[in-house]
C-alpha cells in the first residue's frame, strides 16, 4: 500500500507526485523522490522495480522478508534491512523495513509494523538544509527512528528485570521468577538479533569507504552506531544479569525444597518415636508388668508425649519446623 510519494529539490519538498510521474521527477537536477510504501503487493514492488531500475536480489529479499539486518551495494544503489520489534499481547514481534537508496530516490517498504515513519518524514522536512544532503541523509533519519524505537523498548526490559530482582528472596516466589525471566530473556533475544547486525551495517556507513550516497552524512551515521553501540552494551548486560538472576531463583527452589523435606523429616521423626512407644506397650507378652499398674497407661501416655515434645522443641530450635 502506498503511503506517500514525494519530490523534493534543495531540501525543499516540491510536491506530492504519482507513482506513474517519478520518472520524470527523478531526471530534474537536483530532485529526489522519497516513497514509502506499507505490506507492498507483489505488483507494487514490480513497479518500483521498473521505476527506479532496482536489482532483481534486493526486491526478493524485499518481497519475501524475514530478513537480517544487512546493507549490499548493487551498483550506486543500497539496500538497507532494519528489524522493528514491537510489543503485541506481552510478547516481543519483529516487523521489518526494507529500504532501497539511490542518487536521487528513496524507497522503504515496511512490512508486519504498525508504527510509521511520518514522523521522520516532517522531522527532515523541517531541517531543509540536512535534508540537502540528499537520499543519504533520508537513510539517516529513517535509521534514527528505527534505533530511537529500541531505547523503550529496553527500558521496559530493564524495569520488568529490577521488578524481579526485588521478589528474588520472596517465599514462594521462585518459580513464578524463573518463568518470568524466561520470558524476558526471549524478549531480550529478539531485540538483541536487531541490534548487533544493525550495528555492523551502521558501522560500514562512516570511515573508511563508504557508499556514494552516504559520504556527505558520515557525521550522522557515526551517532546512529554510537546509540547502537550503548543499546547492545545495556542487552549484554541484562543477559547477564538474567543468567545471574535464574541460577539464584532455581538456588532458592532448592533452598524451599530442603527446608520442605526437612520438616517432613522431622514431623516422620516424632511419629516414628511415638509408634514406636505405642508398638512396645502393643505386644501381647503376659509378664508386663505396667499393663496391670493402675498408672501404667497414663504414664505410657505420657512417656510418648515427652518424647515426642521433646523432639518437636529440638527441630524447633534447629529450625526444621
Amino acid at each position: 500500500m502506498l503511503i506517500n510519494c514525494v519530490a523534493y529539490q534543495d531540501g525543499r519538498k516540491l510536491a506530492d507526485i504519482a507513482i506513474d510521474d517519478i520518472d520524470e521527477w527523478v531526471r530534474k537536477p537536483g530532485c529526489f523522490v522519497w516513497v514509502a510504501l506499507r505490506d507492498a503487493t507483489d505488483d507494487e514492488l514490480r513497479q518500483m522495480q521498473q521505476e527506479f531500475d532496482l536489482h532483481e536480489l534486493a526486491v526478493e529479499d524485499a518481497r519475501h522478508g524475514h530478513q537480517r539486518p544487512k546493507v549490499e551495494e548493487y551498483g550506486d544503489m543500497l539496500f538497507v534491512v532494519m528489524k522493528l520489534p514491537e510489543v503485541h499481547q506481552g510478547e516481543l514481534e519483529n516487523g521489518e523495513v526494507a529500504i532501497f537508496v539511490g542518487p536521487n530516490f528513496v524507497l522503504s517498504v515496511r512490512n508486519n509494523s504498525q508504527q510509521g515513519f511520518l514522523g521522520v518524514r516532517e522531522r527532515c522536512e523541517r531541517e531543509p538544509e540536512n535534508l540537502k544532503q540528499g537520499a543519504g541523509f533520508v537513510l539517516y533519519a529513517l535509521m534514527d527512528a528505527v534505533v530511537d524505537r529500541y531505547f523503550p523498548l529496553l527500558d521496559a526490559m530493564e524495569t520488568d528485570l529490577e521488578e524481579i530482582e526485588g521478589q528474588i528472596f520472596e517465599r514462594g516466589a521462585a518459580r513464578w521468577n524463573i518463568q518470568r525471566l524466561y520470558a524476558l530473556k526471549r524478549r531480550v533475544t529478539v531485540l538483541r538479533h536487531a541490534v548487533v547486525p544493525l550495528l555492523e551495517v551502521a558501522g560500514k556507513l562512516h570511515g573508511g569507504r563508504v557508499p556514494a550516497a552516504c559520504a556527505r552524512s558520515q557525521e550522522y551515521f557515526r551517532d546512529v552506531h554510537d546509540h547502537l553501540a550503548r543499546i547492545s552494551a545495556a542487552i549484554d548486560g541484562i543477559r547477564e544479569t538474567i543468567g545471574t538472576a535464574i541460577q539464584v531463583n532455581l538456588s532458592m527452589v532448592t533452598i524451599e525444597e530442603s527446608e520442605t523435606t526437612k520438616r517432613l523429616a522431622a514431623w516422620a521423626a516424632i511419629f516414628a518415636v511415638s509408634t514406636a512407644l505405642a508398638g512396645v506397650w502393643g505386644m501381647n507378652f503376659e509378664q508386663m508388668p505396667e499393663l496391670k499398674w493402675a498408672y501404667g497407661y497414663p504414664m505410657a501416655l505420657t512417656a510418648i508425649a515427652s518424647a515426642a515434645g521433646l523432639l518437636f522443641w529440638r527441630f524447633k530450635r534447629a529450625g526444621w519446623l
